[in-house]
């Protein structure tokens, strides 16, 4: 799915408070076995971290810095960072997705903050400022990653719910599925998603 079909509404980003109450959420076995294959140096362990969360960390890149050629510049430089740091990872602190965003988002604000601005109008922004929202959209490409790891049939309905703000009449008019079954599909979307938002130490 492409990861700038955002934003999701806060109803779903915010249902984590369910991991206050019964303890945070350990990283899936695909994940736990990723991150083993990170720290041992397995030979495909990086381009598999590649293929999983490059999406991801690219669209993030891309907007907070603006600028393509910049963005895949600094991609590598996260992923050349994911290797070399991979002993750090604690699986118990966040998931690996969490992890890795967190990496580009900090590489995102040092090239930001070194980047030698050209003669500008004074009146425009310094683009050397650091986004407000850089958080914000940090948290939204990680959700945006989440979701594109439900089924097909959940995953269709909740972005027709937060990306075109259908009501789930309209999806069902829109997609010829009866209401109950609709309803059905999202609340085990809803609950997939938040069990993810969980496991990524939201």
């Amino acid at each position: 799915m492409p990861v700038d079909a955002l934003p999701l509404r806060t109803s779903v980003a915010a249902a984590p408070a369910t991991a206050e109450r019964s303890g945070r959420r350990r990283p899936d076995r695909s994940e736990r076995r990723l991150a083993a294959r990170l720290r041992s140096g397995h030979p495909d362990a990086l381009a598999e971290a590649y293929r999983t969360y490059g999406a991801a960390t690219f669209g993030l890149l891309l907007r907070l810095l603006g600028d393509r050629a910049a963005a895949e510049d600094v991609q590598q430089q996260v992923f050349t960072e994911v290797w070399r740091r991979a002993g750090d990872y604690d699986p118990r602190r966040a998931g690996l997705l969490t992890w890795v965003l967190t990496i580009a988002r900090s590489r995102a604000i040092d090239h930001l903050r070194r980047r030698v601005p050209e003669p500008r109008d004074p009146h425009l922004p310094d683009p050397r400022m650091v986004p407000a929202d850089a958080d914000a959209l940090l948290e939204r490409w990680r959700v945006a990653h989440l979701l594109g790891r439900l089924p097909e049939n959940e995953r269709a309905l909740l972005r027709l719910r937060f990306y075109d703000e259908l009501s789930q009449s309209e999806i069902s008019a829109a997609t010829d599925i009866p209401i109950g079954t609709v309803k059905a599909r999202m609340v085990r979307g809803l609950t997939r998603l938040r069990e993810m938002i969980e496991a990524e130490g939201a």
